[in-house]
């Protein structure tokens, strides 16, 4: 499974160039949040990837929602497979640029959150900076995480809801703020006055973790 995806490149790329990975929401594509791409550093290489399935309407998704059924919304065979590709294509990058020790980000809303919050937990080693937009942890996919708190102590969280999300409700949000809180991992948890998105307020935030 081969992800297409869109990238900015720096001006100059050494190996310790920072790479961020960024992962859209069900039904959109990887323009979507390629949009950041021109208030984030200009020294990082910035890869949005297409999630690899054609969604229901319009738009890519990188596993299938079963609405009708909230105890197993989540098609898990797929978002593992997608999460596979995700971490596969990482490592491609990294060997196309040569980054040996620059620090990977990632950045996800909704479904890319999901998966955001289970590759950084799954792969802690990889990643560097996590933000987890609009969404929440999938038990299932989290089933064998990394707990011992030395290989976690160095990641870094961003998490932030809307309040008025009626998409993922608020209060599975911050089910990401008492799993970060139970591992002791470093993490802030946000609330916006906003529907299933990110206001300015929002992406200022999100801005300013990204360039600290």
């Amino acid at each position: 499974m081969d992800l297409k995806y869109l990238v900015r490149e720096p001006e100059h790329i050494t190996p310790a160039t920072p790479l961020l990975i960024l992962l859209h929401g069900y039904g959109s594509n990887e323009e979507d949040l390629f949009s950041f791409a021109p208030t984030l550093p200009e020294d990082w290489l910035i890869v949005s990837f297409r999630a690899p399935l054609n969604s229901q309407y319009e738009g890519f998704s990188w596993y299938d929602i079963n609405l009708m059924n909230l105890e197993n919304r989540v098609d898990v065979p797929q978002a593992k497979e997608s999460m596979n590709a995700i971490l596969q294509k990482i490592i491609d990058l990294k060997q196309h640029y040569s980054l040996s020790d620059g620090p990977i980000h990632l950045c996800g809303f909704s479904q890319g959150g999901i998966l955001s919050y289970a590759l950084a937990l799954k792969k802690p080693q990889l990643f560097s900076k996590v933000a987890c937009l609009s969404c929440y942890p999938e038990e299932r996919l989290l089933e064998d995480i990394v707990k011992d708190k030395k290989k976690l102590e160095h990641l870094r969280f961003f998490i932030s809801h809307g309040t008025e999300d009626a998409v993922i409700p608020l209060e599975w949000g911050r089910k990401g703020s008492e799993l970060l809180y139970d591992l002791s991992c470093y993490f802030s948890f946000r609330e916006y006055m906003s529907g299933h998105g990110v206001n300015q307020k929002n992406y200022l935030d999100l801005m300013d973790f990204f360039g600290k």
